[in-house]
């Protein structure tokens, strides 16, 4: 059997990887979020990498692409092995989420949507206090963040998550 047929069969119907670079911006005491308006999750800004690309890249990217400003890019907070289920699929999402500064010139509110913008579907970003009760109930995974937005690791941290288990595996 030629090589290019054995690998494709290592690929399972239903099954998704991605790699996934996400950042947390902090004004006021709120962290920034966003959603697709179609969903009923949020998530922490962000996006898929592309080929080529450093995680580091790929946020600063992402952030001039859905908010048209430049974000300084600061330290890595975690990499999460990240398994979920979504939309009939199977996900194994490999995500990197770093601490990132926003230009002051970017918009703020405490509570109202501050941002929109048309990617692959409509977005809309709010900010909400940055504290374990209020991310809680949002409804953002991956859920342990929530745990720990209070306090953010002092180094880099590993962790495997999977929807619907009761700890955090480091």
């Amino acid at each position: 059997m030629p090589q290019d047929l054995r690998i494709r069969k290592k690929f399972k119907p239903g099954r998704l990887f991605q790699m996934r670079i996400a950042g947390l911006a902090f004004r006021n005491g709120h962290v920034l979020v966003h959603r697709a308006v179609h969903e009923t999750f949020w998530t922490f800004p962000g996006g898929r990498a592309e080929m080529g690309e450093t995680s580091g890249e790929t946020l600063a990217r992402e952030m001039v692409e859905e908010l048209g400003v430049t974000a300084e890019i600061g330290p890595l907070l975690w990499v999460v092995e990240n398994f979920f289920h979504y939309e009939e699929k199977d996900w194994h999402e490999l995500g990197f989420y770093y601490r990132m500064e926003l230009p002051e010139s970017f918009a703020f509110h405490p509570t109202d949507i501050v941002h929109r913008v048309i990617d692959t579907h409509e977005l809309e970003f709010k900010w909400v206090k940055a504290t374990t009760e209020a991310l809680k109930a949002l409804d953002i995974p991956p859920y342990f963040i929530a745990d720990e937005i209070e306090t953010l690791p002092a180094s880099p941290r590993h962790v495997v998550w999977r929807d619907g288990d009761l700890d955090v595996k480091v």
